[in-house]
């Protein structure tokens, strides 16, 4: 490589590139790790991208800190292996494959067949791999592609097979039905992490309806933002405070509400005070229902009044409504009253045909005519519009909903003190995170759905008895091929969905569950599943385990962070890393979210073809991002580093 003799002519972008032909005709990075073979490791996580698309500038900021502590590391003498990794399952594959073909996932599966399915989404992975290979390679990274570990490969599936064994010898795994996020538009519930990671500000209606008590010419009032919850209300809760009654002179009308909400009831100062209630007096009385679907089950305890105390007075009247399907509370305190469950929506959301009015509407298309009933009925008493954050679909950007399911759990709860614990010898940057963003999330854990009614995907290895209903946790291939005579050379659901076994001695036969594993799972246990633990590198894994560093951005506390933390702790009782860099999320130059509709930003690889990668490289190093906070990307902002950095540093090494 020939020193330029003027500095002013010299383009960086083609220094760049010759730097990069002089490390490939070299060998420069397999020399380096070839150097430090015998030296002391040290290990770092490569967080896997999914294969949808090509990087972008969030993957770039990752890898530029994922390349260069590697590098300084190497410096010290380290031997540090470099090895890249994808996602290659879950609903990120399929809604991209659904896409590409203009179907839904079922129209897909009935024209393609689940093998062809997933053949189309095992295909995407290739399709982009190459691209990736490029990007990160011309942004000046070193990493060995030749030696990938994929989620979807055999081996790394068979370790998730054992992680879930694991946990289930533990009694950490369980079937439930709770009220979950669920997306209409994937038809498959979500982990709370998921749902907690896109919030989006929405108007909701707000109304003040009427519920007529029985026996009593008097009504409750109560406020929601979910009108097309009340076809299935089944109780009404209020809480541990002071009700009252009032008259409304407009209607004559007696309405009860709590003391401390009357200040911001509707036409609150028009209203008599005629007398004060206790809660207690209240509890137990019944009241008519909004809509006659149900009302059979008054039989069964249901339209009454309950009480518990997460009914607050922050908001609303203090008195809710309770759709048990809907809502985590409502679901717990109906429960415990021995009220039913009812569930009068389809997999994609839309009312069943016994809710006659609504039959077939999609729940949020259906709160206008819900309340245009009411109206009818004279049982709204106000109606407004609130703006709220709402909780969306990280991966189809719709509405999610809250309704009861059947799904698999792993008991987060019961390891909650271990998680804590674990937390304390961990090192973050920025430092606040351990005991704020993180800690906080801890404390406040959640059990884990792990299960999807997906297809493509790790199958979750439970197979239940069809007469005994006893389970059978799988943990090997060894193990499955010793019950079923069947040794699959690969674990997807079309190759495993048939294989059944029976038990000797014992009635019926064993059919493996249909769900598969949230992809997020397959996330966490990738620290033993890259390196086949432990069916192989059983002593390697152990001695290394857990990794010296890891960095991602900072929502991942509630996400790969997370579930990385929450597996480490489950199946080895220790932390997942040693040191985290938690990075803040990159802006637009008008400070809006980075996105490929808008344009709003440069591709990264114009950036390095007109300014280099360097520049790029040293922009995110020096920002702010890499300790947490957020920053805004401009053209402008990398031109400044090369007039304000590179620029005076090559004009000095020419000088000399």
């Amino acid at each position: 490589m020939n020193k330029p003799n003027n500095f002013q002519t010299q383009s960086f972008v083609e220094i760049e590139h010759e730097i990069l032909a002089y490390w490939k005709k070299n060998a420069t990075f397999a020399n380096i790790q070839k150097q430090h073979s015998n030296d002391t490791p040290y290990w770092y996580y490569d967080g896997p991208p999914f294969a949808t698309g090509l990087p972008h500038h969030g993957h770039l900021l990752a890898s530029t800190i994922k390349d260069i502590i590697p590098r300084y590391f190497e410096m010290l003498g380290h031997k540090v292996p470099r090895h890249f990794g994808w996602d290659c399952h879950g609903v990120p594959i399929e809604h991209a494959i659904d896409k590409d073909l203009g179907l839904s996932t079922e129209k897909a599966i009935e024209k393609l067949g689940l093998a062809g399915y997933n053949q189309a989404c095992r295909g995407i992975v290739d399709k982009y791999a190459s691209q990736w290979e490029e990007t990160i390679h011309r942004m000046g990274r070193w990493v060995d592609f030749n030696n990938t570990y994929k989620t979807l490969d055999k081996d790394f599936m068979e370790s998730v097979w054992w992680a879930v064994s694991e946990l289930h010898k533990k009694g950490l795994i369980y079937q439930g039905v709770k009220v979950v996020p669920y997306s209409t538009q994937l038809r498959t519930p979500l982990s709370n992490f998921e749902a907690s990671s896109n919030y989006q500000s929405v108007q909701n209606p707000a109304i003040t309806v009427l519920a007529k008590l029985v026996d009593e010419d008097c009504y409750l009032a109560i406020w929601t933002t979910t009108p097309w919850t009340l076809p299935t209300n089944l109780a009404i809760c209020i809480g541990p405070h002071q009700y009252i009654k009032v008259k409304d002179p407009r209607t004559n009308k007696k309405i009860i509400l709590a003391q401390a909400c009357l200040k911001h009831f509707p036409r609150h100062d028009e209203l008599e005070v005629i007398e004060e209630i206790p809660a207690e007096s209240l509890a137990g009385k019944q009241y008519h229902p909004f809509f006659p679907y149900y009302k059979n089950r008054k039989n069964e305890g249901a339209f009454r009044i309950l009480k518990d105390d997460y009914v607050t007075t922050t908001d609303g009247t203090g008195i809710v409504h309770c759709a048990p399907a809907h809502g985590e509370d409502d679901y717990r305190v109906c429960q415990e009253a021995g009220i039913p469950t009812i569930c009068a929506l389809d997999d994609a959301g839309c009312f069943l045909e016994e809710v006659t009015d609504f039959s077939g509407l999609f729940v949020k298309d259906a709160d206008k005519k819900i309340i245009q009933h009411l109206k009818q009925q004279e049982q709204i008493y106000h109606q407004d519009v609130i703006v709220h954050n709402y909780p969306f679909c990280p991966r189809t950007d719709t509405p999610l909903i809250y309704k009861t399911i059947p799904s698999w759990y792993v008991k987060v709860t019961a390891i909650k003190d271990k998680l804590i614990e674990a937390n304390k010898s961990i090192h973050w940057v920025p430092e606040h995170i351990k005991e704020g963003r993180f800690g906080k999330w801890l404390e406040n854990a959640k059990d884990w759905a792990i299960s999807r009614n997906r297809y493509w995907g790790t199958p979750i290895p439970i197979w239940i008895n069809d007469q005994t209903q006893n389970i059978k946790c799988i943990g090997s291939i060894h193990e499955l091929h010793e019950l079923s005579q069947v040794k699959p050379s690969d674990l997807h659901r079309e190759h495993i969905d048939s294989i059944t076994f029976k038990i000797p001695g014992e009635k019926g036969t064993y059919h493996r569950i249909p769900e598969v594993l949230d992809c997020w799972f397959e996330s966490g246990s990738m620290p033993f599943a890259q390196v086949h633990y432990p069916f192989e590198n059983k002593d390697w894994f152990e001695e290394h385990f857990p990794a010296d560093f890891i960095v991602e951005y900072i929502n991942q506390t509630r996400g790969w962070f997370y579930t990385l933390h929450v597996l480490a702790g489950a199946l080895f009782d220790k932390p997942a890393f040693k040191n985290v860099i938690c990075h803040g999320i990159l802006l637009a130059e008008d400070g809006t979210k980075l996105s490929k509709k808008l344009r709003n930003y440069t591709e990264p690889t114009e950036i390095f073809e007109a300014q280099g990668s360097d520049a790029l490289r040293w922009y995110f190093m020096s920002s702010s991002i890499v300790r947490g906070g957020d920053s805004r990307i401009s053209d402008q902002s990398i031109d400044d580093v090369i007039r304000q950095v590179i620029n005076p540093i090559w004009s000095a090494y020419s000088f000399f």
